[in-house]
């Protein structure tokens, strides 16, 4: 997947955190699939006769040094830990700590586990063994690189859980179609939209009595926790019309300039998913 600037011919600063996010995502999908793990389902193949070790450090100083732009701005000792959590990988590949990732966690340590912890802005220190597979896991991962193991729509980073649209499960075709039409957007537009297509996982576990009043809500991990858009027959088409119908039908209760504006999202959305083949 690659974002296209011919039509401005320069990149913006968005423009360049997102191929950093896609090469980390390609690296790290190369990393997980050599210890029998699902890496990205969008993921490019990287072209390159460099060692993957060698990958795994040139991704994350990449990624990482757009990020201090973002993420980590006023981050002390920022070089510093990011060299840090970048041995903590390196030795993670080399040990098999991507095969076993909560047997490595308990073994590092407490200065760079407190490193790992920082990366991941955990509120919390790690308690490795309350952790699931998949968030010791992707402690192990960059954040943009992070994988939904279970595939239940949620993606877990240690303790936290995280919703986020595209995530490592949703195909290229719908992946491809998203980055066309939230080009140019502000990292703050395109979340509000992220949360909009992700709703369908978080409507689906609410517990409605009989009278259709929500009373409570299922957790992830829950036996009963369902991921509608993990559904072969899900639609992402059929999302985006019931997005414009919605919109529609609130028009009149809407700002004229919002309506328009989500509008023509969702309109262009939808040509791109079936310009792209997407379901």
């Amino acid at each position: 997947m690659r974002i296209d600037t011919r039509q401005s011919g320069v990149m913006t600063l968005e423009d360049h955190r997102r191929a950093a996010n896609q090469n980390v995502q390609s690296v790290f999908s190369e990393v997980l699939a050599n210890f029998g793990r699902e890496g990205y389902a969008s993921a490019e193949p990287v072209a390159t006769d460099t060692p993957l070790d060698s990958q795994i450090e040139q991704s994350w100083t990449n990624w990482y040094r757009f990020e201090q732009l973002g993420r980590y701005r006023g981050q002390e000792d920022a070089a510093a830990l990011g060299e840090t959590y970048a041995n903590v990988m390196s030795t993670a590949y080399d040990e098999g700590g991507y095969a076993a990732p909560k047997e490595f966690l308990r073994g590092l340590p407490p200065e760079e586990l407190e490193t790992v912890q920082t990366i991941h802005r955990l509120a919390d220190p790690i308690q490795v063994d309350s952790l699931s597979e998949e968030g010791a896991l992707n402690l192990l991962v960059p954040p943009a690189a992070q994988v939904d193991l279970n595939r239940d729509g949620i993606t877990q980073s240690g303790a936290a859980n995280g919703i986020r649209f595209p995530d490592s499960t949703t195909s290229p075709e719908v992946t491809q179609a998203w980055e066309e039409a939230t080009a140019g957007m502000s990292w703050g537009e395109r979340a509000i939209y992220e949360l909009r297509m992700k709703l369908p996982v978080l409507t689906a576990n609410f517990i409605v009595d009989g009278n259709g009043q929500i009373t409570g809500q299922r957790e992830p991990g829950d036996p009963d926790w369902v991921n509608p858009m993990a559904d072969p027959e899900y639609s992402f088409v059929d999302e985006t019309k019931g997005w414009i119908d919605y919109l529609d039908y609130f028009k009149n209760q809407m700002a004229p300039d919002q309506y328009a504006k989500d509008r023509s999202f969702f309109e262009s959305l939808q040509q791109k998913l079936i310009e792209h083949g997407a379901p």
